[in-house]
């Protein structure tokens, strides 16, 4: 037979899923960036903060053993100890950043300008709201707090340290899903701010939108933003726009502000027949 037929999902979106620092709060994604700087300085191993920010969006401990790694970070560490890192300094790091963390999480839970708008509109169009995080639960539950001063709370939240792997895996998307009691994946989207991010959405079968200009990949708070020459911030904008779509990102927006648009042209393809 020259005809093949396959079951396709043509019904409504009913879930988004966000990520939490530089995608609704903590604009720039400072709050982790500026603590594993500390982490490496206590190590007598300085790092700069690009290096800090170079695998975000991954488990935080993870996070400290993939800065390790990198070849600058590497051969720092060789001429400070004569050996390269072992698992026994993530493990005194990962340690040793824990705390710190926590001190000063609130200094950064600032809400992203548009998140409620945001989160409101999508509430308006029926859809549950989750979020994953590579937070662990102790720093998130501080966080959760905090948002919910500010009126944002998600209906489910799930860290990296609630599943058997972080991001890129796409378990946290996972257990969003079935924390909100919502099928098929492809009836969801994961909106985040980091290519691990992105990833892990699309490792879970989700739509994803990658949202360039607030998190990490800038790595500038609002203010700094603003200061920016205007050609400056343009070129780096379309540096990460590029990024985010060679990661598989199906969309590609500035910030949360924007996710409301995409939304309409997601459930018109999925009205077509379309999949993530």
């Amino acid at each position: 037979m020259d005809f093949y037929f396959r079951r396709t999902y043509r019904g409504a979106l009913k879930a988004i899923l966000l990520d939490w620092a530089g995608t609704t709060m903590d604009y720039g994604c400072y709050a982790p960036a500026v603590v594993f700087r500390q982490v490496y300085e206590r190590m007598r191993v300085p790092i700069s903060m690009s290096e800090a920010r170079a695998p975000m969006g991954a488990h935080k401990k993870v996070h400290i053993h993939k800065i390790s790694q990198i070849e600058s970070v590497h051969q720092r560490w060789e001429e400070t100890y004569n050996r390269p890192p072992q698992e026994s300094d993530i493990d005194a790091m990962f340690e040793a950043f824990v705390p710190l963390q926590l001190s000063c999480l609130a200094e950064y839970a600032d809400l992203i300008p548009g998140t409620l708008e945001a989160v409101a509109e999508f509430r308006k169009r029926g859809l549950k709201i989750g979020s994953t995080t590579g937070y662990t639960g102790e720093m998130m539950a501080l966080l959760q707090k905090e948002a919910k001063k500010r009126g944002y709370e998600p209906d489910a939240t799930v860290c990296a340290t609630d599943v058997p792997e972080g991001r890129p895996a796409p378990w946290m998307c996972v257990q969003n899903a079935m924390q909100l009691g919502v099928y098929p994946f492809a009836a969801c989207v994961k909106v985040d701010d980091t290519i691990p991010g992105i990833e892990e959405g699309l490792n879970a079968g989700m739509w994803t939108i990658g949202l360039a200009k607030t998190g990490n990949e800038i790595g500038l708070n609002e203010e700094e933003i603003n200061r920016l020459d205007p050609e400056v911030l343009q070129t780096q904008l379309e540096t990460v726009y590029q990024r985010m779509h060679q990661s598989g990102a199906h969309y590609v927006v500035d910030g949360i502000w924007d996710v409301s648009d995409v939304l309409d042209d997601i459930q018109s393809r999925l009205t077509r027949g379309e999949c993530p």
